[in-house]
Protein backbone atom coordinates (compact mmCIF):
# COMPACT_ATOMS: atom_id res chain seq x y z
CA UNK A 1 0.00 0.00 0.00
CA UNK A 2 1.54 3.53 -0.62
CA UNK A 3 2.99 5.05 2.39
CA UNK A 4 -0.31 8.31 1.94
CA UNK A 5 -2.45 5.53 3.14
CA UNK A 6 -1.30 4.96 6.36
CA UNK A 7 -2.57 7.53 9.06
CA UNK A 8 -0.53 9.42 11.13
CA UNK A 9 -1.10 11.12 14.33
CA UNK A 10 0.67 13.82 16.79
CA UNK A 11 3.25 12.94 18.94
CA UNK A 12 2.50 14.72 22.36
CA UNK A 13 3.61 18.48 22.13
CA UNK A 14 6.49 17.75 20.36
CA UNK A 15 5.20 19.20 16.72
CA UNK A 16 6.10 16.05 15.02
CA UNK A 17 3.30 13.64 13.53
CA UNK A 18 3.85 9.48 13.36
CA UNK A 19 2.49 6.67 11.49
CA UNK A 20 -0.51 4.96 13.63
CA UNK A 21 1.46 1.90 13.51
CA UNK A 22 5.09 1.73 14.57
CA UNK A 23 7.68 -1.16 14.27
CA UNK A 24 8.56 -3.06 17.50
CA UNK A 25 11.96 -4.43 17.00
CA UNK A 26 12.50 -7.17 19.69
CA UNK A 27 12.05 -9.71 16.49
CA UNK A 28 15.09 -7.92 14.62
CA UNK A 29 17.54 -8.46 17.09
CA UNK A 30 17.05 -12.59 17.24
CA UNK A 31 20.43 -14.15 16.72
CA UNK A 32 19.17 -16.32 14.05
CA UNK A 33 17.86 -13.66 11.84
CA UNK A 34 19.40 -13.18 8.84
CA UNK A 35 20.86 -9.65 8.24
CA UNK A 36 19.42 -9.72 4.95
CA UNK A 37 16.67 -9.91 5.86
CA UNK A 38 16.56 -7.49 9.05
CA UNK A 39 18.27 -5.03 6.63
CA UNK A 40 14.88 -5.43 4.03
CA UNK A 41 12.46 -5.80 7.04
CA UNK A 42 13.82 -1.84 7.77
CA UNK A 43 14.07 -0.25 4.87
CA UNK A 44 10.81 -2.09 3.61
CA UNK A 45 9.16 -0.48 7.00
CA UNK A 46 10.24 2.94 5.93
CA UNK A 47 9.18 2.54 2.44
CA UNK A 48 6.04 1.31 3.62
CA UNK A 49 5.69 4.69 5.69
CA UNK A 50 5.96 3.04 8.89
CA UNK A 51 8.12 6.46 10.64
CA UNK A 52 8.08 5.66 14.40
CA UNK A 53 10.85 2.40 15.56
CA UNK A 54 11.21 1.17 18.65
CA UNK A 55 13.65 -0.92 20.47
CA UNK A 56 15.57 -1.60 23.29
CA UNK A 57 19.11 -2.40 24.91
CA UNK A 58 17.42 -5.89 26.04
CA UNK A 59 16.34 -6.68 22.44
CA UNK A 60 19.91 -8.22 21.79
CA UNK A 61 21.58 -7.13 18.40
CA UNK A 62 18.38 -4.82 17.65
CA UNK A 63 19.56 -1.35 18.20
CA UNK A 64 23.03 -2.44 16.16
CA UNK A 65 21.26 -3.46 13.02
CA UNK A 66 18.74 -0.64 12.89
CA UNK A 67 22.13 1.64 13.77
CA UNK A 68 23.90 -0.33 10.71
CA UNK A 69 21.07 -0.51 7.99
CA UNK A 70 19.36 2.78 8.56
CA UNK A 71 22.18 5.49 9.92
CA UNK A 72 21.39 6.84 6.22
CA UNK A 73 18.48 7.62 6.36
CA UNK A 74 18.08 8.81 10.00
CA UNK A 75 15.66 12.00 9.38
CA UNK A 76 12.88 10.06 8.06
CA UNK A 77 11.69 8.07 11.23
CA UNK A 78 11.32 8.24 15.07
CA UNK A 79 13.85 6.48 17.30
CA UNK A 80 12.60 4.85 20.64
CA UNK A 81 14.74 3.03 22.56
CA UNK A 82 14.54 1.75 26.39
CA UNK A 83 17.14 1.29 29.36
CA UNK A 84 18.51 1.79 32.46
CA UNK A 85 20.58 -1.67 32.44
CA UNK A 86 22.95 -3.41 31.24
CA UNK A 87 25.95 -0.79 31.65
CA UNK A 88 29.26 -2.40 31.82
CA UNK A 89 30.61 -2.22 35.14
CA UNK A 90 27.47 0.04 36.36
CA UNK A 91 24.99 -0.89 38.50
CA UNK A 92 21.40 -1.57 37.08
CA UNK A 93 18.78 1.55 37.69
CA UNK A 94 21.35 4.67 38.70
CA UNK A 95 21.66 7.97 37.40
CA UNK A 96 25.15 6.29 36.52
CA UNK A 97 23.30 3.61 34.83
CA UNK A 98 21.47 5.91 32.81
CA UNK A 99 23.84 8.50 31.52
CA UNK A 100 26.60 5.64 30.11
CA UNK A 101 23.43 3.77 29.07
CA UNK A 102 22.38 6.54 26.66
CA UNK A 103 26.24 7.17 25.49
CA UNK A 104 26.58 3.44 24.57
CA UNK A 105 22.74 3.99 22.56
CA UNK A 106 23.66 6.54 21.04
CA UNK A 107 27.20 4.50 19.82
CA UNK A 108 24.92 1.92 18.67
CA UNK A 109 22.18 2.79 17.05
CA UNK A 110 24.97 5.50 15.41
CA UNK A 111 23.19 8.71 15.59
CA UNK A 112 23.32 12.25 17.64
CA UNK A 113 20.31 12.24 19.25
CA UNK A 114 17.73 9.56 20.23
CA UNK A 115 14.58 11.09 20.07
CA UNK A 116 12.62 9.16 23.25
CA UNK A 117 14.87 7.36 25.88
CA UNK A 118 12.32 5.22 28.17
CA UNK A 119 12.67 4.27 31.18
CA UNK A 120 12.20 -0.06 31.29
CA UNK A 121 9.69 -0.82 32.93
CA UNK A 122 11.15 0.15 36.22
CA UNK A 123 9.30 -0.44 39.68
CA UNK A 124 7.89 2.62 41.03
CA UNK A 125 10.38 3.50 44.12
CA UNK A 126 13.22 3.29 41.00
CA UNK A 127 11.58 5.59 38.94
CA UNK A 128 10.99 8.33 41.85
CA UNK A 129 14.63 8.60 42.24
CA UNK A 130 16.39 11.71 41.57
CA UNK A 131 19.61 10.84 40.48
CA UNK A 132 17.73 8.50 37.74
CA UNK A 133 15.16 11.45 36.68
CA UNK A 134 18.35 13.68 37.06
CA UNK A 135 20.52 11.85 34.51
CA UNK A 136 17.33 12.11 32.06
CA UNK A 137 16.90 15.69 32.38
CA UNK A 138 20.91 16.49 31.88
CA UNK A 139 20.76 13.96 28.67
CA UNK A 140 17.92 16.59 27.42
CA UNK A 141 20.34 19.21 28.25
CA UNK A 142 22.77 18.30 26.61
CA UNK A 143 20.93 16.72 23.30
CA UNK A 144 21.44 13.47 23.99
CA UNK A 145 17.92 12.44 23.81
CA UNK A 146 15.48 14.62 22.73
CA UNK A 147 12.91 13.67 24.96
CA UNK A 148 12.31 11.14 28.50
CA UNK A 149 9.73 8.13 28.27
CA UNK A 150 8.82 5.98 30.40
CA UNK A 151 7.22 2.41 29.63
CA UNK A 152 5.84 0.41 31.76
CA UNK A 153 1.94 0.02 33.78
CA UNK A 154 -0.36 0.30 36.65
CA UNK A 155 0.75 2.78 39.01
CA UNK A 156 4.18 3.86 37.80
CA UNK A 157 2.51 4.68 34.64
CA UNK A 158 0.02 6.48 36.39
CA UNK A 159 2.94 8.65 38.48
CA UNK A 160 4.90 9.43 35.17
CA UNK A 161 1.89 10.93 33.59
CA UNK A 162 1.54 13.25 36.66
CA UNK A 163 5.68 13.80 37.12
CA UNK A 164 6.38 16.26 34.84
CA UNK A 165 9.19 14.29 34.03
CA UNK A 166 8.49 12.83 31.05
CA UNK A 167 6.85 13.47 27.18
CA UNK A 168 6.40 10.16 26.08
CA UNK A 169 4.78 7.11 27.88
CA UNK A 170 4.78 3.36 26.85
CA UNK A 171 2.25 1.26 27.98
CA UNK A 172 -0.23 -1.89 26.60
CA UNK A 173 -3.46 -1.71 25.37
CA UNK A 174 -5.61 -4.12 23.78
CA UNK A 175 -8.77 -6.46 23.57
CA UNK A 176 -7.28 -7.82 27.13
CA UNK A 177 -6.13 -5.07 28.72
CA UNK A 178 -8.11 -2.01 28.66
CA UNK A 179 -6.64 -0.41 32.19
CA UNK A 180 -5.24 2.87 30.45
CA UNK A 181 -8.96 3.22 29.24
CA UNK A 182 -10.04 3.92 32.75
CA UNK A 183 -8.53 7.59 32.86
CA UNK A 184 -4.39 6.77 32.27
CA UNK A 185 -4.65 7.61 28.51
CA UNK A 186 -6.85 10.50 29.06
CA UNK A 187 -4.70 11.89 31.72
CA UNK A 188 -1.34 11.38 29.42
CA UNK A 189 -3.54 13.19 26.44
CA UNK A 190 -4.22 16.31 28.61
CA UNK A 191 -0.83 16.61 29.88
CA UNK A 192 0.46 16.53 26.14
CA UNK A 193 2.43 13.47 26.58
CA UNK A 194 2.86 10.74 23.40
CA UNK A 195 1.26 7.73 23.80
CA UNK A 196 2.67 4.71 22.32
CA UNK A 197 1.21 1.27 22.82
CA UNK A 198 2.67 -1.89 23.16
CA UNK A 199 1.11 -5.28 22.74
CA UNK A 200 -2.02 -3.52 20.61
CA UNK A 201 -2.80 -7.63 19.48
CA UNK A 202 -2.53 -8.99 22.45
CA UNK A 203 0.36 -11.24 21.88
CA UNK A 204 -2.02 -12.98 19.41
CA UNK A 205 -4.19 -15.47 21.81
CA UNK A 206 -6.42 -16.59 19.53
CA UNK A 207 -3.67 -18.29 17.82
CA UNK A 208 -3.74 -20.95 20.38
CA UNK A 209 -6.66 -24.19 21.26
CA UNK A 210 -5.39 -24.81 24.91
CA UNK A 211 -3.56 -22.34 27.00
CA UNK A 212 -0.30 -21.73 25.79
CA UNK A 213 2.81 -22.24 27.79
CA UNK A 214 4.66 -18.61 28.11
CA UNK A 215 3.08 -16.57 30.92
CA UNK A 216 1.99 -13.23 28.75
CA UNK A 217 0.00 -15.32 26.16
CA UNK A 218 -1.58 -17.29 29.00
CA UNK A 219 -2.80 -14.23 30.85
CA UNK A 220 -3.81 -12.66 27.62
CA UNK A 221 -5.40 -15.96 26.44
CA UNK A 222 -7.22 -16.51 29.49
CA UNK A 223 -8.70 -13.72 29.63
CA UNK A 224 -9.78 -13.63 25.62
CA UNK A 225 -11.59 -16.37 26.93
CA UNK A 226 -13.52 -14.76 29.64
CA UNK A 227 -14.38 -11.82 27.78
CA UNK A 228 -16.38 -13.93 24.97
CA UNK A 229 -15.90 -11.16 22.33
CA UNK A 230 -17.68 -11.60 19.21
CA UNK A 231 -15.25 -10.02 16.40
CA UNK A 232 -18.27 -9.60 14.07
CA UNK A 233 -16.95 -11.41 11.29
CA UNK A 234 -13.20 -9.59 11.59
CA UNK A 235 -10.26 -11.55 11.88
CA UNK A 236 -9.07 -11.29 15.30
CA UNK A 237 -5.94 -9.23 14.12
CA UNK A 238 -7.98 -7.10 12.46
CA UNK A 239 -10.43 -6.07 15.71
CA UNK A 240 -7.38 -6.10 18.06
CA UNK A 241 -5.43 -3.41 16.11
CA UNK A 242 -8.21 -1.66 14.78
CA UNK A 243 -9.23 -1.66 18.26
CA UNK A 244 -5.99 -0.15 20.12
CA UNK A 245 -4.94 1.84 16.91
CA UNK A 246 -7.72 4.01 17.03
CA UNK A 247 -8.87 4.57 20.68
CA UNK A 248 -8.21 8.41 20.91
CA UNK A 249 -5.53 10.10 22.25
CA UNK A 250 -2.92 7.09 21.05
CA UNK A 251 -0.44 8.22 18.90
CA UNK A 252 0.96 5.03 17.31
CA UNK A 253 0.83 1.35 17.90
CA UNK A 254 3.98 -0.64 18.01
CA UNK A 255 3.80 -4.44 16.33
CA UNK A 256 6.94 -6.44 16.61
CA UNK A 257 7.52 -8.10 13.69
CA UNK A 258 10.19 -9.69 11.41
CA UNK A 259 7.99 -10.47 8.78
CA UNK A 260 7.67 -8.55 5.75
CA UNK A 261 4.31 -10.58 5.26
CA UNK A 262 3.14 -9.30 8.62
CA UNK A 263 4.53 -6.01 8.24
CA UNK A 264 2.26 -5.39 4.77
CA UNK A 265 -0.47 -7.04 6.50
CA UNK A 266 -0.86 -4.60 9.57
CA UNK A 267 -0.35 -1.60 7.55
CA UNK A 268 -3.48 -2.85 5.28
CA UNK A 269 -5.38 -3.36 8.40
CA UNK A 270 -4.56 0.24 9.94
CA UNK A 271 -5.64 1.61 6.54
CA UNK A 272 -9.06 0.61 6.97
CA UNK A 273 -9.76 3.27 9.49
CA UNK A 274 -11.70 2.86 12.89
CA UNK A 275 -13.96 -0.16 13.76
CA UNK A 276 -18.10 0.55 13.69
CA UNK A 277 -18.52 2.41 16.86
CA UNK A 278 -20.68 0.02 18.15
CA UNK A 279 -18.31 -2.90 17.97
CA UNK A 280 -16.10 -0.72 20.19
CA UNK A 281 -18.75 -0.11 22.97
CA UNK A 282 -19.01 -4.07 22.81
CA UNK A 283 -15.45 -4.91 23.32
CA UNK A 284 -15.34 -1.68 26.20
CA UNK A 285 -18.37 -3.09 27.44
CA UNK A 286 -17.30 -6.76 27.70
CA UNK A 287 -14.02 -5.79 29.98
CA UNK A 288 -15.89 -3.27 32.16
CA UNK A 289 -18.18 -6.59 32.95
CA UNK A 290 -15.24 -9.29 33.27
CA UNK A 291 -11.58 -7.28 33.31
CA UNK A 292 -12.38 -4.08 35.81
CA UNK A 293 -9.31 -5.71 38.17
CA UNK A 294 -7.02 -6.57 35.76
CA UNK A 295 -3.93 -5.41 36.01
CA UNK A 296 -1.84 -3.77 33.03
CA UNK A 297 0.52 -6.95 31.71
CA UNK A 298 3.94 -5.09 31.90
Amino acid sequence: MPPHTLPRRPLGRTGRTVSVLGLGAGALGRDDLDERAAEHLLHAALDQGIDFIDTARSYGRAEERIGRYLAHRRQEFVLSTKGGYGAEGIPDWTGACITAGIEAALVRLRTERIDIFHLHSCPLEVLTRDDILGALAQAVRAGKIAMAGYSGDNEPLDWAIRSGHFGAVECSLNLCDQRVLGGTLAAAEERGLGAIIKRPLANAPWRFAERPGADDVAVYWERLRALALDPAGLDWDALALRFAAFTPGVSTCIVGTASLEHLRRNASLLGQGPLPAGLIEQVRAAFGRHGADWRGLI
